[in-house]
């Protein structure tokens, strides 16, 4: 069973969110913060498997959040839910090191697909985020040397243990360059970050 945390200092949504997880069946709430002071005292002692963090929070806000938390814990997965919509908060959010970015306004689904996704060491938009990313991508997809070698190994199915180990570089250096492709290209996920690979002759 996935273990989930939530903070968020709306406590209505935060009480739907719990129900909802609850009865998923493949996860559980074990905590909910209401601000980002609560989160760190609470994740002293324990931590989850997966992280719902808001962005606007009465003690701070949830970008820079993300990077100490990530920095602290790099095995937590942290899943972004949020009502902001604006590309360079999405952008910030999984640059510091979120896995995925959901609105509030998502279908329920999304968010159990989310979580799902995440454990799985994937990345996960929500439809309306991704709509947006592909918005923003120019229409000539530019890429580094660095990341086109990344997408190539991506695409022969390397992990993301296997590439940092070929490449001399860092885990969670891989998993950054792994998410700026996604936004780069406007794929929702690394399932369709290698199809577009392919049919865009990227690599």
């Amino acid at each position: 069973m996935i273990t989930v945390h939530i903070t968020d200092d709306h406590k209505m949504l935060t009480e739907g969110l719990r129900l909802l997880i609850n009865e998923s069946t493949i996860a559980t709430v074990t905590g909910v913060s209401h601000s980002l002071s609560e989160c760190r005292k609470v994740f002293a002692f324990k931590r989850p498997d997966v992280l719902l963090l808001d962005i606007k929070l009465p003690d701070g806000n949830g970008i820079d959040f993300c990077a100490e938390i990530h920095k602290k814990y790099p095995e937590l997965k942290i899943l972004a839910l949020t009502t902001h919509d604006e590309y360079s908060v999405v952008r910030r959010m999984m640059e510091n090191g979120a896995n995925g970015y959901i609105l509030k306004n998502a279908l329920s689904e999304e968010i159990i697909t989310g979580i799902e996704s995440v454990m799985k060491d994937e990345v996960f938009i929500c439809e309306e985020i991704d709509a947006l990313i592909k918005k923003q991508k120019d229409q000539a997809i530019w890429l580094t040397a660095r990341e086109q070698e990344l997408l190539r190994l991506i695409v022969d199915g390397y992990t993301n243990q296997e590439m940092a180990d070929k490449l001399y570089l860092g885990v969670e250096t891989v998993k950054t360059y792994r998410k700026n492709l996604i936004l780069k290209l406007g794929a929702k996920n690394s399932m369709v970050l290698v199809k577009m690979a392919i049919e865009n002759q990227l690599i």
